[in-house]
């Protein structure tokens, strides 16, 4: 029974919690970035490198074998580093994305930081120690 108990803590604990959300947010994010990437940026350079679709840009190592009907006996062998290219350019957006939440991220806190260190810090209301000393201190002055 300890260990469901333990289970139980673990599971329920906030970091845990955290972490799932993050992760169901980024592979939400993932699929943006690979719809932006596949749907959008990529066209756009096949239209400036001459109308060129990396993801079927390959090497092909071997040849597929047909036979005389015409039907796949041996699939294709192939490289395909076009692929490869639109996961780089994948990666660098979804880099720099991260690269521009976390900036803003730090900025807000140091503003946070810098407006939690010029706010006044207010005195500390005197103990009853205090407030004795001052009322003798204050009647002494007031009996000369």
């Amino acid at each position: 029974m300890s260990l469901m108990k333990d289970f139980k803590e673990f599971a329920l604990k906030g970091n845990v919690i955290d972490l799932a959300i993050a992760v169901v947010i980024g592979a939400a994010f993932g699929k943006v970035v690979t719809s932006l990437v596949n749907d959008i940026i990529m066209p756009i350079i096949g239209t400036f490198t001459g109308g060129i679709d990396f993801s079927k840009k390959m090497v092909i190592l071997h040849p597929a074998v047909l036979d005389a009907t015409g039907k796949v006996i041996k699939p294709e062998n192939a490289l395909t580093y076009g692929n490869f290219i639109n996961a780089i350019i994948m990666f660098l957006i979804i880099a720099f994305s991260i690269f521009i939440v976390m900036r803003s991220f730090v900025t807000m806190q140091k503003k946070f930081q810098k407006a939690k260190e010029e706010a006044p810090v207010p005195a500390p209301a005197p103990t009853p120690d205090q407030q004795l000393l001052t009322e003798i201190r204050d009647l002494l002055k007031n009996r000369n």
